[in-house]
């Protein structure tokens, strides 16, 4: 396995207490990619979190999905438990769960290693006039013949130019002609 490209996002920093610094995606083998690491300034440095998701559990009284964290349920209101979480051996509840994961201390080593080197290359190229962040360029597939054509955080638009009709005029039909 061989990590081909890092590409990093640097968190605009709203307060001096933030620890998280940047987001990234490690693509292996320029065949699979893995987004949304973290970049975390921890009391021994900087490391890197794997993505992961919040735990949820039922709602004993409507079987509605809640997070370990919900005090109350979204869907009937019932009170929750709040000892529900399962708790790890230093006793801290355990909230998330990692979507994908370094099975070996060698492979976090590895990961890390160059996760932090990118994000210290990123911030020494964010300095620089023009900088622009190389984790908002398009995805690239080369099996489908080039850009894939989506931004990896870019709002979502129209397709295509509007086409503005006149008072009174009528529009061409097409989806949703003859509605009225």
């Amino acid at each position: 396995m061989v990590i081909t490209e890092v590409r990093i996002k640097l968190v605009e920093e709203k307060d001096n207490n933030e620890r998280l610094h940047a987001f990234c995606s490690v693509t292996f083998d320029n065949a699979f990619v893995v987004r949304d690491l973290k970049i975390i300034e921890g009391t021994k440095g900087y490391f890197v979190a794997m993505p992961s998701r919040k735990l949820t559990d039922r709602c004993p009284g409507c079987g509605c999905k809640n997070h370990l964290r919900s005090r109350f349920c979204s869907a009937c209101g019932t009170r929750l438990d709040e000892n529900r979480a399962l708790r790890n051996t230093d006793g801290r509840a355990k909230l998330h769960a990692d979507i994908a994961h370094p099975i070996n201390s060698t492979c976090r080593e590895q990961i890390q290693s160059a996760v932090i080197n990118a994000y210290h290359e990123e911030m020494e190229k964010a300095k620089q006039p023009g900088y622009v962040c190389s984790y908002d360029d398009f995805d690239y597939d080369e099996y489908h013949g080039g850009a894939v054509g989506y931004r990896t955080d870019a709002p979502h638009t129209a397709r295509g130019p509007a086409k503005k009709v006149a008072p009174g005029q009528a529009a061409d039909a097409g989806f949703g002609a003859g509605i009225y």
